[in-house]
């Protein structure tokens, strides 16, 4: 394989995928096509047809990006796995959705710790055929570049966990999912709409970035949005500085806490983690 460039992209190597390879994607894309409707927002299922995601097999990088690039000046390119900061920053400020080349094995299909190109393409890629979210990525590229100089990468990553990985946002008056974390797994499609277990609360910027997320199971706490537009406008609308330098005086919350200003659509049970947490102990 060839190796590498300087932004640590590689060619997508299309032509090399296995039968096997293909046959999981279609596997995993049948099963999230037949979960999401009425849980997802609109929004997504249209970027999926916008795009022709549904197939068969991998989708060819090229094709998305020249359909993208007409919507909305975006085009995905392929990385080996995850890449430093400068370069996801770089790269999201300039239109550009790395996305893994490879997908998971079939014995991983409901959990892989990597995010492969199942994760990145149908997860993320819809929503970057919508004009109003493809802004707001490259809002965050862009922001992403600041907070490395100002030190507050840490604060920063945490809106993106709780927005484009493991979003909900208000659809009339029911909660829809939109992060791709939640929308390519078939247990966290159900778990973050109709559990009981973790806490729903309205989204608030600075209150986002005081809240620390967990990698390795179900979010405990999910943030909801009003809209895209509105998303857009409160990471467009700030001056992230001073809000990083006043959140230094300023402990975290735990992941599980109601603040009193929170706006709370559920204040779950967090049955689910209390459960696991017992099995270790």
């Amino acid at each position: 394989m060839k190796p590498p460039a300087g932004d640590y992209t590689i060619p997508q190597n299309w032509s090399h995928y296995t039968a096997e390879e293909h046959a999981t994607w279609d596997a995993l894309y049948a099963r999230q096509t037949k979960l999401l409707p009425g849980r997802v927002v609109p929004q997504f299922l249209d970027g999926l047809k916008l795009l022709g995601l549904e197939g068969p097999g991998i989708p060819n990088f090229e094709q998305l990006s020249d359909i993208l690039m007409k919507r909305t000046g975006w085009q995905v390119v392929a990385v080996e796995g995850l890449i430093p900061d400068g370069a996801f920053f770089d790269h999201l400020a300039n239109r550009r959705f790395v996305a893994g080349n490879f997908i998971r094995r079939p014995d991983q299909l409901d959990y892989l710790e990597e995010p492969d190109v199942f994760h990145d393409v149908f997860g993320h890629v819809p929503l970057l055929a919508h004009p109003v979210f493809a802004d707001y990525m490259q809002a965050y590229g862009k922001g992403g570049q600041r907070a490395t100089q100002l030190g507050a990468i840490q604060r920063l990553s945490r809106l993106y966990w709780y927005t484009v990985e493991f979003g909900l946002i208000r659809n009339g008056d029911d909660l829809a999912i939109y992060g791709a974390g939640i929308v390519s797994s078939a247990g966290e499609s159900v778990f973050a709409l109709d559990d009981p277990s973790p806490n729903r609360i309205g989204f608030n910027l600075e209150r986002v970035m005081r809240t620390p997320y967990r990698i390795d199971d179900y979010q405990q706490t999910y943030f909801v949005i009003d809209s895209f537009e509105d998303l857009l406008h409160q990471t467009l609308d700030q001056d992230f500085a001073p809000i990083y330098a006043a959140m230094d005086a300023k402990q975290d919350f735990a992941i599980t806490d109601i603040a009193p200003n929170d706006l709370i659509y559920t204040q779950g049970t967090q049955a689910y983690a209390s459960a696991k947490a017992a099995k270790v102990e």
